[in-house]
């Protein structure tokens, strides 16, 4: 798959990081990019304990820009859960609905603890949410085993590791952990989800995964700051505020046009059109008729005079 991309390109490098931490699954969760996609993954997620999914697996896709991790990905579900809509897009403050809420800082692993997170809580008409009653979701929970990924070929009975005795059903204080509790679920209180996520979502389980993630944030906070730096703070696409100020686009498109304006200017003063010398002919001409005019009206004028006294002169001799 490394040869199909650009290495260089900080999202394949990010995915390529994130598939690598995410390649074996765990109990709780397991994610992997399609191997001839490295911008689709696909999941599995256990449903979260002590809720009517307990017992269930579910299977979803997430579809990632080319501008990740700057840009949020997609979250869909294929496994029916009565929580949210099959083939449809959850409507997440990590996912594609909401960029202006996205942080460079989330990451797959992020996405997947928010959605084992958000699956007791209540949908409330938010898009791709669903509210099946207890026992309709219990049900597809017992059904989500037989599940089988045709694109992937994952099948849900084997896709996570089983759980044991000595398993951790609640979460620790993991870096991944802080981060999902920042996570809302849009039409839904921040305080409710909030505590849905802090009451069921699972944790990495090693030391190593904290520090990976450490680097991973500093690397995503250094991405950001250069975005920052070399787009002008560009604004999302649905969301952000326009600035009054013109972006630099802008503003070396009209430095362009006054410097075209300016050559053009100069131009037309070395090298004048045939329109603009005949003007300045017919200028020319107009001025040294006008003041040939003048001259011989002068003439006429001092002539009269002349023979205007000499004629007085003659008078009064006679």
């Amino acid at each position: 798959m490394e040869s199909k991309y650009n290495l260089k390109s900080p999202a394949v490098k990010r995915l390529m990081k994130e598939a690598a931490e995410l390649r074996d699954p765990t109990e709780h969760y397991h994610a992997q990019p399609l191997e001839d996609n490295l911008f689709e993954w696909h999941f599995s997620v256990r449903g979260p304990p002590d809720s009517d999914f307990d017992g269930g697996i579910y299977h979803g896709r997430i579809v990632l820009p080319p501008e990740y991790p700057m840009k949020p990905p997609s979250i869909l579900l294929l496994t029916p859960n009565g929580r949210f809509e099959v083939g449809k897009k959850i409507c997440l403050s990590i996912s594609g609905h909401h960029p202006e809420t996205w942080q460079p800082s989330w990451s797959i692993r992020t996405a997947l603890i928010a959605i084992i997170g958000f699956m007791p809580t209540k949908g409330e008409g938010a898009i791709g949410s669903l509210d099946y009653t207890p026992e309709e979701r219990r049900a597809l929970a017992k059904k989500s085993q037989d599940f089988c990924c045709e694109a992937c070929g994952s099948s849900m009975r084997s896709a996570l590791l089983p759980l044991s005795p000595d398993s951790d059903l609640r979460p620790d204080d993991s870096q991944d952990h802080r981060l999902a509790q920042q996570i809302s679920f849009k039409a839904e209180s921040s305080s409710s989800s909030v505590d849905s996520v802090s009451s069921t979502v699972v944790s990495s389980n090693s030391v190593s995964e904290n520090s990976a993630n450490g680097e991973r944030e500093a690397e995503e906070a250094s991405l950001a700051e250069q975005s920052e730096s070399s787009s002008s703070a560009v604004p999302s696409d649905e969301s952000h505020s326009v600035s009054s100020a013109p972006s630099p686009r802008q503003r070396r498109t009209q430095n362009q046009q006054n410097h075209q304006n300016q050559e053009q200017l100069n131009q037309s003063q070395l090298y004048p059109s045939p329109a603009q010398e005949l003007r300045q002919d017919t200028s020319g001409i107009g001025s040294a008729v006008l003041i040939f005019l003048l001259t011989l009206a002068l003439f006429a004028l001092i002539f009269r005079r002349i023979y205007m006294a000499h004629k007085y002169k003659f008078d009064y001799e006679l």
